[in-house]
């Protein structure tokens, strides 16, 4: 039976040919780029806090598109992916927290299947027997993975509840492979988290929705994630992997393009990912992070409204809007 191959809305958003590839290798041979610029680690890491919690949001980045996010008494783990390898690449930076360190795992969400976004190793040793959700076409080949968990399989736009919180899956810009022969055989896409609000709290400033965007090139989905979801409070938002932008463009956003789509979907507040950890492109880490402060001084945006986090570092809170009047 011949597989369903995915698509993106923009349907001349493709993956690169092997042609395409062979040349970027060819021009990386001339570069020579410094890669001595490190994110860091947090100085102070909250172990006990993310073992004990159970009212508190807490968001602590892992590294790369990892993310432990605490909320509404659920433990959610993004991506997950604590490898020291990235094919022939050595990690740049330890992951903030191992993986003996961190809680029970509740939840796992998987924004597609390429090898720094699910790697099976860290999968099977995530502590507990969390529920995974993960992109359509992507199902079967979890539930072989991990036959005592269970699996959520999701279109786009596709919800599942938990608990108190609702998981709403949803478009993004990218492809799939990790084989020679399943380019696009599962889908990719983003997560909205959602807490389920009473009517009594809808009035206090308390985070509504967390927006984990996966990968993604920069499209015009993001105005519609924006339009179907009013009140994302957090946007963790990919800016590295771009160079170089003729190779990368529609499949990895720049860090002017992320704050251009951080804009689309109206967020209260952005916190970079997808730079630091691994070397995926031709940018380094300080090319990333310089362009995003300077892009975002451009726009004259306030500064209360972007989070840079170090590697471990936990927010925790219920949110007051961080003096941003």
């Amino acid at each position: 039976m011949k597989k369903k191959r995915y698509q993106n809305l923009d349907l001349t958003a493709r993956p690169a040919t092997f042609g395409d590839l062979l040349k970027w290798q060819k021009e990386r041979f001339k570069k020579q780029k410094d890669m001595s610029f490190m994110i860091g680690q947090a100085p102070q890491k909250q172990q006990a806090l993310l073992h004990t919690n159970q009212d508190k949001l807490t968001i602590t980045w892992i590294g790369h598109s990892t993310f432990l996010i605490q909320l509404a008494g659920l433990t959610i783990v993004t991506d997950p992916v604590w490898a020291n390898r990235m094919g022939v690449s050595k990690r740049l930076e330890e992951p903030g927290l191992s993986l003996d360190e961190i809680p029970p795992v509740d939840i796992i969400l998987l924004s597609h299947s390429h090898y720094d976004h699910m790697d099976i190793p860290s999968l099977k040793k995530l502590k507990g027997i969390p529920a995974v959700l993960v992109p359509e076409g992507l199902g079967a080949k979890v539930r072989k993975l991990m036959k005592e968990n269970r699996v959520y399989e999701l279109p786009w736009w596709g919800q599942v509840r938990i608990g108190s919180v609702e998981f709403h899956f949803v478009p993004a810009q990218h492809w799939t492979k990790r084989t020679l022969t399943d380019t696009n055989t599962s889908h990719w896409g983003g997560w909205i988290i959602q807490r389920y609000m009473e009517p009594s709290t809808e009035a206090l400033h308390i985070p509504k929705s967390i927006y984990f965007a996966g990968d993604s090139g920069y499209f015009q989905g993001f105005r519609e994630i924006g339009e179907r979801f009013s009140d994302i409070t957090y946007a963790l938002m990919p800016i590295g992997a771009y160079e170089p932008e003729w190779f990368m463009g529609t499949q990895h956003m720049t860090p002017e393009e992320a704050i251009q789509a951080f804009v689309d979907i109206g967020a209260e507040v952005f916190i970079p990912m997808h730079y630091g950890a691994f070397y995926l492109a031709d940018d380094t880490t300080e090319e990333a992070l310089g362009r995003l402060l300077t892009e975002w001084r451009h726009r004259e945006l306030d500064d209360c409204h972007l989070q840079l986090l170090k590697h471990g570092e936990t927010l925790s809170f219920v949110y007051s809007e961080k003096n941003c009047n």
